[in-house]
């Protein structure tokens, strides 16, 4: 992961902590808001009920007829004892009445006792308005918001800043293990080559044969931690393989170094026609199963390798007799490694499935401990001309 994806990663975590963290108090503020804007809402009706009551007192009995108010944010009426209207404007059911102020859903209700027998009759003023807590939700959600992105960026940029020593750090290790790549490959392939001249020289000796396995085994390594280092920048040019043919070649590679241990890798190799895929990626496919295998197997066992076409797709399977394994979903973590005894950086598998992900290659994984494993990998069908 990069450094910027690692920064969004971890502040949005940490937004997202903070953010719950700061619900509770922001709940028992909406809460209040809410109160406050219901209270202030109260308030504007009992002014509107004094208006009305003032209204009815400058009545004339004179008067001809007696114009009740109308108002256009509330509506209003005159009750009996019964709650009966003698004259209301509310066209909307009351479902239940008490004295005071009080909500129904989104209506607000202040119902005012009035004199006996002073207002037209009437027992009780009531109004109703509706109210709405829109711009209380509004509020609260940009607090909720800027709260949000403040402590985004926040964290985004403490982030960044704390990284940065990391950063260098990190550079500085990439480019000693760059170069330390570098100086190692000269002398591992003077080594090798050395070894074949002697061989071809000199009649083959087991000390020869162990230096060559063990030359080989740490050019598997090389190739590994040469392919991590390189793979994001290169562009992994792709092109028809024999397949057949490739993996014969691989096998014999490593053939001195099953020997080390006393193991026969038995193959059974059938031609299953051109493979479209980078041959670099292929090597370290194949390179990494066998490599494991050895590695994982007990001494004079078997390996078998197999390679064959069924329903138009290649199937190259790997089936060892070895240690297998316990914990089949952590073997492609990178730097994983479930048997710490038996070396290695535990790279080689998260290499494979990067491979296999990249280019829709189907795994199979069938182990049992103390008994073995089989790795069977499915190819997609190849495009042919």
């Amino acid at each position: 992961m990069r450094d910027d994806q690692y920064s969004k990663k971890y502040a949005l975590i940490y937004t997202g902590l903070i953010t719950v963290i700061l619900l509770t108090p922001l709940f028992f503020y909406f809460i209040y808001m809410k109160n406050i804007h219901s209270i202030q809402n109260e308030l504007f009706l009992k002014e509107k009920s004094l208006l009305l009551i003032k209204a009815m007192q400058e009545y004339n009995q004179n008067d001809e007829y007696f114009e009740y108010p109308r108002f256009k944010t509330f509506k209003s009426g005159l009750y009996d004892e019964k709650f009966q209207p003698i004259f209301t404007l509310i066209d909307s059911k009351i479902n239940y009445f008490k004295d005071g102020y009080h909500l129904d859903g989104d209506n607000a209700y202040l119902i005012v006792k009035l004199p006996k027998e002073r207002y037209f009759g009437a027992k009780y003023l009531i109004l109703k308005n509706k109210i709405s807590f829109a711009v209380v939700y509004e509020k609260v959600l940009l607090i909720l918001l800027s709260i949000v992105i403040f402590v985004f960026v926040l964290t985004l940029l403490f982030l960044r800043m704390f990284a940065k020593p990391f950063q260098r750090m990190n550079k500085q290790l990439d480019n000693f293990i760059k170069d330390s790549m570098h100086e190692i490959n000269t002398p591992l392939s003077i080594i090798n080559v050395n070894i074949d001249l002697y061989n071809r020289k000199n009649e083959s000796n087991k000390y020869m044969q162990r230096m060559k396995a063990a030359a080989k085994v740490l050019s598997n390594i090389y190739n590994d931690m040469d392919y991590l280092i390189k793979h994001e920048r290169l562009d992994h040019e792709k092109k028809e393989i024999d397949f057949a043919a490739f993996l014969k070649e691989r096998i014999e590679y490593f053939s001195e170094v099953a020997s080390m241990k006393n193991i026969k890798i038995n193959t059974s190799i059938n031609a299953c026609g051109k493979l479209y895929m980078n041959d670099k990626q292929l090597q370290r496919l194949i390179d990494n199963n066998i490599s494991n295998a050895i590695k994982y197997s007990y001494e004079n066992s078997v390996i078998d390798i197999s390679l064959y076409e069924k329903e138009g797709k290649c199937h190259l399977s790997f089936n060892d007799y070895g240690v297998g394994i316990e914990k089949t979903e952590k073997i492609f973590s990178r730097y994983y490694r479930e048997n710490v005894s038996k070396g290695g950086f535990g790279i080689g598998l998260n290499i494979v499935k990067s491979i296999i992900d990249q280019e829709n290659i189907e795994l199979k994984i069938d182990s049992t401990p103390k008994q073995g494993s089989h790795f069977l990998y499915i190819f997609p069908p190849q495009k042919t001309d």
